[in-house]
């Protein structure tokens, strides 16, 4: 601790322990804890009490002042803990009855202050800390805490109730912490008092006839199981396992959430998975638990390594039986090969007839449990790639109407009750129908998956969420799709949705709806970048409104479609594809007046970064209407993003000066193939004619502006550039030694210093840029703006500075964060 901050804390102390004083926040007090926790983490807590001994004087003071706010109660409870922690400085405290003064009766654990949850948190955090050597066990069992702790369980607060569980598991791990290593390990009966108490106590909550109770039991299970592996796991596996399997022969299956957690926790430690027994519990959850709770399980154990191959069968079934309803709702034909048979009667069909919220809550989960299991490698095979696109179509088909139920099915005509317009299952069905992309399938049913798309697409019915699913899942599948040798033309089943699809874009981004024309131009950019090659596409492009459309979208009322329309003119634009103001037939000029105008006079911020970002891509990939007069095209931007109120429009003209200056250099990044008469860029220039190139974009002026930009990322990105730019016009590449035309532009550096940023410098000298950029300390900006913005706040001076300043008793010490 330095000497500033030892004379300051005394004072502070005495504050926390005064009532009468104003307490500091709790992002104060928090903080101070962080500081004593870095420094017991890198020293003695016992060297700290001796070198401050107004810690200790806090921590007696503290239980006996009346009227105390909670917070400083809870801070002090917290602080002791952290101290306590080292067995030397536990023992200390110990000698002085101090520990128990804080945490036993004669503490805020038995008076008024025990009713608020700050405290009560506080309590239980402390002796988090504390209990991390043998020494706390037998203080906890003096105190009576675990008693205490099991109470706390049940406690209103869920956070108090939540930590009351983890101290739980916790104590139970410490107390078993010198167990021999080897297996099966001492039986429970022979181990510590404490350990047995915290057995005790979960063998009667595990058999509770309340759920609230068994539920406690099982997260504290769950804790332990999940983050310890050692051997002695086993043997609190085998002695309770019993009473969870006993769990499952209820119904309904109490606490069936936390129980599943449970199970997962326990096929995922590589201690206890190994036990036969624990599979078939598993097996039997599998069969005794409600679809709902089945799922997620299921879902885990195919997600293991290690899974058996007969439980995996028997949680893909469980993870099927939804969608294999919903395909029997449709049809009388057999279930297909791997497909659960005779769905009718299962939990999983009344489940589906039971309420609307419920069917609609258990195909969701299905068909996001799928989703998530399509990638990944330990997948089921062989993979039912075509009975689950056939299913995720009949659920869409069930939502707009289109479907027709089986005669006499239940099911069927449920779900054309509870499912049509339902947009909740619509966005999960179109979610997995995306993923499954990556499989393909059988010509016929990719015909019906582009069909079931167009229909989502045109239909008026579809809300904004669910276009957008529709549209992400369209461009899976074209994605997907193989392209012919020659590249020309896309596949035959998606060369027919392709003519369709741009009619209904069409109509699309002409919506009343902002989100609709934003989501539209958002799939149109995608689409272009990756279709552009393909000519019946540009064909096809080029004869819509489309692109037309995108352009007058630039002038849309709303900020966020401006910005989408800004993206998709540029993308278009750098394929070929953009069309122009004028009328159709005449001469089209490009779309840099038109992006330059929007970066010039947007109101909103969001067009304006949208443009810069074009910018910058076009000049990286040598787009014609930069490449053909890179000079003027980064002048005129930067001369624009200048005078930007927008700091992230100023960073990014930041990014285009580096990418301008990297051209110039020789490390320009390959052309653009749909570039239109691009020229050739030109062969890599000696670095003094770079800076003289960046000169004549005023590319200099613009960076050492933003170097003392009021926003902290502008300023980083200046000076990154400005380094680049000095190191690469470093001495000896031809470029003489400055003379007095630097003196204006020191001086306009202290300007800008100052704040004064209103004057500009005009053209500058390649010799007074250099000398300038050699005179500024570029490293050691470089070093304070990688500082985060709050590290005055953060300096432990600092902040006892605040608190004290907070308290009244400022004296010499003036705030300096607030």
């Amino acid at each position: 601790m330095d000497p500033e901050c030892s004379r300051l804390l005394p004072a502070l102390c005495a504050a926390l322990a005064d009532p009468g004083q104003p307490v500091a926040d709790d992002t104060c007090l928090e903080k101070l804890l962080d500081w004593f926790k870095s420094i017991t983490e890198a020293g003695s807590s016992l060297q700290l009490l001796r070198d401050s001994p107004c810690l200790v004087e806090l921590l007696l003071q503290v239980p006996q002042a009346p009227g105390l706010s909670p917070r400083v109660l809870a801070f002090a409870l917290r602080l002791a803990g952290l101290l306590a922690a080292q067995e030397a400085c536990f023992q200390f405290l110990q000698q002085g009855e101090l520990l128990p003064g804080l945490f036993g009766e004669a503490g805020p654990l038995g008076g008024a202050a025990w009713t608020a949850p700050t405290v009560r948190s506080g309590w239980i955090q402390g002796l988090r800390s504390l209990a991390q050597h043998p020494g706390a066990l037998p203080f906890l069992a003096e105190l009576g805490a675990l008693d205490t702790v099991v109470a706390l369980q049940g406690d209103s607060s869920l956070f108090v109730a939540s930590a009351a569980g983890q101290l739980l598991a916790h104590i139970l791990g410490l107390a078993l912490g010198g167990q021999a290593e080897g297996p099966p390990g001492p039986p429970v009966c022979d181990w510590p008092a404490s350990a047995q108490a915290v057995v005790g106590h979960l063998e009667e909550a595990l058999s509770s006839p309340a759920a609230p109770r068994v539920t406690q039991a099982l997260h504290v299970l769950t804790t332990t199981l999940g983050h310890c592996h050692r051997p002695w796991t086993q043997v609190l596996w085998a002695r309770l396992s019993p009473l969870v399997a006993r769990l499952l022969e209820k119904d309904p299956v109490p606490a069936a959430h936390s129980l599943v957690d449970l199970l997962l926790s326990v096929a995922r430690s590589p201690a206890l998975s190994s036990d036969r027994g624990w599979w078939e519990t598993a097996a039997w959850a599998l069969g005794h638990l409600r679809p709902a709770h089945a799922g997620p399980l299921a879902l885990g154990l195919l997600t293991l390594q290690d899974c058996p191959q007969a439980l995996s069968a028997q949680a893909f079934a469980v993870l099927l039986q939804p969608l294999a309803c919903v395909l029997k709702a449709t049809a009388q034909a057999p279930a297909p090969p791997g497909w659960p048979a005779r769905p009718e009667g299962d939990p999983a069909a009344a489940t589906l007839l039971s309420s609307r919220s419920a069917c609609v809550g258990l195909l969701c989960q299905t068909l996001a449990h799928l989703e998530l299991l399509q990638p990944l490698p330990q997948r089921p095979a062989p993979w039912p790639q075509a009975p689950l696109l056939g299913a995720a179509l009949t659920v869409l088909r069930f939502c707009n109407g289109s479907a027709v139920p089986a005669p006499g099915s239940d099911v069927g005509s449920r779900l054309c009750a509870v499912l049509a317009g339902c947009a909740r299952v619509q966005r999960a069905a179109l979610s997995l129908l995306g993923a499954l992309s990556e499989d393909a399938g059988p010509p016929e049913l990719v015909t019906q998956v582009f069909a079931v798309l167009l229909d989502y697409l045109r239909s008026p019915d579809s809300s904004p969420t669910v276009l957008k699913k529709a549209f992400q899942a369209t461009l899976q599948w074209l994605l997907s799709t193989p392209t012919p040798p020659g590249g020309c033309a896309p596949d035959p089943p998606a060369q027919p949705f392709l003519g369709e699809l741009l009619p209904v874009l069409q109509r699309r981004l002409c919506s009343p709806c902002w989100e609709v024309r934003d989501s539209s131009l958002e799939f149109l950019t995608q689409l272009a970048g990756h279709w552009a090659g393909h000519a019946g596409f540009r064909h096809a492009l080029l004869a819509s409104e489309v692109p037309e459309l995108a352009r007058q979208l630039l002038q849309d009322p709303e900020s966020y479609v401006r910005a989408s329309a800004v993206t998709a003119v540029g993308q278009l634009a750098s394929r070929g594809l953009h069309a122009g103001p004028e009328r159709p037939g005449g001469p089209q000029k490009g779309a840099l007046p038109e992006l330059l105008g929007v970066l010039a006079a947007d109101p909103e911020g969001f067009p304006r970064r949208a443009a810069m970002q074009v910018f910058t891509r076009w000049l990286r990939a040598g787009h014609a209407e930069a490449a053909a007069d890179p000079e003027r095209f980064v002048a005129g931007v930067l001369r624009a993003a200048g005078r930007d109120l927008d700091w992230e429009v100023r960073a990014q003209g930041l990014e285009l000066g580096r990418a301008f200056l990297e051209r110039v250099l020789g490390r320009a990044g390959p052309p653009c193939p749909y570039a239109v008469a691009a020229p050739e860029p030109a062969a890599p220039e000696p670095a003094a004619q770079a800076l003289r190139a960046a000169c004549r974009v005023r590319l200099p002026e613009f960076a050492l502006r933003a170097l003392f930009d009021c926003d902290r990322p502008v300023a980083r990105e200046a000076c990154a550039l400005l380094l680049l730019l000095r190191d690469q016009a470093a001495p000896g590449h031809g470029l003489p030694e400055a003379g007095p035309a630097a003196a204006p532009v020191e001086a306009a550096l202290q300007r800008w210093r100052a704040g004064e940023q209103a004057q500009l410098l005009g053209p500058l000298e390649p010799e007074a840029v250099l000398a300038v950029l050699r005179s500024l300390d570029l490293e050691g900006l470089r070093g304070a703006l990688a500082e985060s913005s709050d590290h005055v706040e953060r300096n432990p001076q600092s902040l006892l500075q605040d608190m004290l300043a907070t308290a009244g008793l400022r004296g010499d010490n003036e705030a300096d964060c607030y």
